[in-house]
């Protein structure tokens, strides 16, 4: 977090009050990142608004520059400006679709992270990040190259915000309950499994100095316990991250991410190992 140079903040045409912005500006208050305001709009008629916003900007104190864009579809002309700015955070404000059009169609904000190169803050709320706490679902029990490098920078940007907002950093693991069909019997008994994770926790907890109070290790699915966990915690920011299995088209994102987002109650940071960035890069749409 601490190494970005530039923010990427979506304005909503039809919403005055940007909860984006109020959170782009608290993170380059910290950082003195550059933030970069787009608004997405096929109609390009926010010139005076985001010339206003600019001025504001430039007189609080902050680098800042707008622009209006709009490539085909929202998460497309997102990912373009991006690239073309070199941002490395998006920070967009969450509005949930209804169920019958999620039905129908996908997401915007879920395309925009499954393709986004960059680190994607989905805001939620108002709430202060100010002494809250951050809470960080890693998956311990993956230990390859892959999860490790994204374990690393999800525990890395967590302590970055929990330093940002003087806040304090928890880590959520879910386990596999038992399942008698498994072929390794690793997985029949909740005693072995349980035992398996305590001991992958510890090396975990080494690495990356996380006491026993803030790492909390559940049995059951991280979709579900991952916002029960935020809830419980009252966490103001939950960081997560995805790797996405080779041979599936546009390196896609594990559903977890977008399962949760719409039943989290704070805001979502959503990162991905370099190997997919590289990858998405290769892909992003070009303004």
């Amino acid at each position: 977090m601490q190494a970005i140079r530039s923010i990427l903040v979506i304005l909503d045409p039809d919403h005055a009050h940007s909860l984006a912005l109020n959170r782009a500006k608290l993170i380059a208050g910290v950082t003195d990142a550059h933030l970069h305001l787009l608004m997405c709009d096929p109609k390009h008629d926010h010139s005076a608004l985001l010339s206003l916003l600019k001025s504001q900007l430039h007189d609080d104190g902050y680098s800042a520059t707008a622009e209006q864009a709009w490539d085909k579809t929202l998460h497309e002309t997102i990912i373009g400006v991006q690239q073309a700015e070199g941002c490395g955070l998006v920070i967009k404000q969450h509005r949930p679709d209804s169920p019958l059009k999620k039905a129908l169609l996908t997401p915007s904000d879920w395309k925009l992270m499954r393709y986004c190169p960059s680190a994607v803050l989905m805001v939620k709320t108002e709430a202060p990040w100010s002494g809250g706490v951050i809470l960080a679902a890693v998956d311990v029990g993956n230990s390859d190259d892959e999860h490790r490098q994204l374990h690393t920078s999800i525990i890395d940007h967590g302590y970055d915000i929990a330093s940002l907002a003087k806040g304090h950093l928890h880590v959520i693991s879910a386990h596999p309950s038992p399942m008698l069909s498994a072929a390794d019997p690793v997985y029949q008994l909740k005693e072995t499994i349980e035992r398996r994770y305590r001991d992958q926790c510890r090396e975990f907890q080494s690495q990356f100095d996380v006491d026993d109070e803030h790492l909390h290790i559940k049995e059951g699915p991280a979709d579900v316990l991952i916002p029960h966990m935020a809830h419980t915690l009252g966490a103001v920011v939950t960081v997560i991250g995805t790797v996405a299995r080779t041979g599936i088209s546009g390196a896609l994102i594990g559903n977890t991410a977008e399962v949760v987002l719409d039943a989290l109650e704070s805001d979502v940071l959503v990162l991905k190992p370099q190997e997919i960035i590289d990858h998405l890069v290769e892909t992003a749409p070009r303004p």
